[in-house]
């Protein structure tokens, strides 16, 4: 590490792990727990690896106070592949629900809440894979649609605006929302209320463990890990047990994306990403250290604080997301000109601050402001931000 610059990574995924995390990583690399390999070359069903699955769960448990219902699945494809197997495994549950009531045939409805990017796939695969459901019609309601009804993100409206399915008159399999919407910035600051007969899913990729979370009001609570946990080949998911469904009832669904096979075999069924795993245990153990999510939340409120501060008190910044909803993840905001956003980002390339240019689909400047993103480096962008803003006063 000696002579090496700092740099400031900003990305906003893949994006930084904790030195601290790193460096034990580094040194047991060829070594792990005393094995005299890497933890790469070990036997998935071996039992030093099983020995760092099961603290890892272990961990996470603790972390997220997850209450005994609840199953810990490590999969692949990334969140995104989540999109289909959510959709599949719900609508089996319901499937099933139904057909023990004796009402089979009777449509379906799951509710999606579109705040941004993600959460607008989400609803589209869900909205392709509907075709694919056979015995019981099954409708996409889009309980709330932010940019056809505001013309644009950056907004979540009352709940009393939202258009939720009255779960009384109508078979609503789940309720889904995308608890923090990296490309857009906005973030859910409460819990959306729901009807408790409907499971309610949350993707949380990118405020993974930033603060804490009641699980029991979920059903399934998911993640790519390589935002806020470690690097990028392993999803996380916290799934309530009842929704965990034989593979040949509901929906035919790949066996890959089957929780209850995933759940039977410990998310061994087939060989896991196992380095990545690893290093996700790793950044568990740095959480705890640091106090549990009780205490990373109250660092990133002061993170995100001081850097909105900057932003609202300047004449240069401005940041296009609403108040209430602003992302303490992901702190995107816009210059004058897309000549001064060019400018911006090649000084902040020079003083070493990376990835700070916004998502391709709409521009600007974002801050991913992560948990192993320091006070300091917060710091040190919002002095550059009020350097560039005095070298171009108008």
């Amino acid at each position: 590490m000696s002579g090496s610059k700092h740099v400031i990574n900003f990305g906003a995924g893949p994006a930084k792990i904790p030195q601290p995390v790193l460096l034990k990583a580094q040194k047991e690399f060829l070594n792990v727990n005393g094995t005299g390999m890497s933890v790469m070359e070990l036997s998935h069903r071996s039992k030093p690896f099983g020995t760092i699955l099961e603290k890892t769960k272990q961990d996470l448990t603790k972390l997220m106070n997850i209450p005994s219902n609840y199953s810990i699945l490590f999969m692949q494809g990334g969140a995104t592949t989540e999109f289909a197997s959510i959709f599949y495994n719900i609508i089996a549950a319901k499937q099933q629900e139904l057909k023990q009531q004796g009402r089979e045939g009777e449509e379906i409805v799951v509710d999606y809440l579109v705040t941004g990017a993600w959460s607008n796939k989400a609803a589209q695969e869900a909205e392709r894979l509907v075709p694919t459901i056979v015995d019981n019609p099954v409708r996409v309601n889009r309980a709330l649609d932010v940019k056809k009804t505001n013309g644009k993100f950056g907004i979540i409206p009352p709940q009393t605006e939202w258009k939720l399915t009255d779960p009384r008159k109508h078979n609503v399999a789940y309720v889904y929302y995308c608890d923090n919407e990296t490309v857009h910035g906005v973030e859910f600051q409460v819990t959306p209320d729901v009807d408790p007969s409907v499971p309610l899913v949350a993707d949380v990729s990118s405020n993974f463990l930033s603060r804490p979370i009641d699980v029991a009001k979920y059903g399934i609570i998911y993640g790519g890990a390589q935002k806020n946990l470690g690097p990028a080949g392993v999803t996380i998911l916290v799934v309530r047990n009842d929704l965990l469904i034989d593979l040949n009832v509901g929906p035919v669904r790949p066996l890959m994306l089957d929780f209850k096979t995933a759940a039977d075999n410990n998310s061994m069924y087939n060989t896991p990403p196992t380095f990545a795993i690893y290093i996700v245990g790793l950044t568990l153990e740095w959480l705890l250290e640091k106090g549990g999510l009780d205490e990373v939340e109250k660092v990133n409120q002061r993170k995100a604080e001081k850097l909105y501060l900057t932003i609202d008190q300047s004449s240069l910044y401005d940041c296009p997301v609403e108040p209430h909803c602003r992302s303490h993840m992901n702190v995107v905001f816009r210059l004058s000109t897309e000549d001064l956003e060019k400018e911006f980002l090649k000084g902040a390339e020079e003083r070493n601050m990376q990835q700070l240019k916004g998502h391709r689909s709409v521009g600007g400047i974002r801050a991913s402001i992560y948990n192993a993103l320091s006070e300091e480096d917060v710091d040190a962008l919002i002095d550059y931000m009020n350097e560039f803003e005095k070298n171009h006063k108008v």
